[in-house]
């Protein structure tokens, strides 16, 4: 398991942005937009237009990857 961060580039409604997270979030975000046949950048603006102000992307982005396997586990 790696605990450092890996900086990759989205774009979110037409602007480029970096986003660091674990390679392990990495690999689950793009399995969440696989499984829901949409494209990691538009799984990432959505994630981008609900969240708060106050809460960075990237955070946002592990808590719902989070969310998406609690809810997969049935817990």
């Amino acid at each position: 398991m790696s605990i450092r961060p890996q900086k990759h580039s989205l774009t979110l409604k037409g602007h480029r942005t970096s986003v660091s997270l674990e390679p392990e979030f990495w690999t689950a975000f793009r399995d969440i937009a696989a499984a829901q046949s949409i494209p990691i950048n538009a799984l990432a603006s959505d994630i981008d237009a609900s969240r708060e102000a106050e809460v960075g992307l990237a955070s946002a982005i592990r808590v719902y990857v989070l969310a998406w396997y609690k809810d997969c586990s049935g817990d």
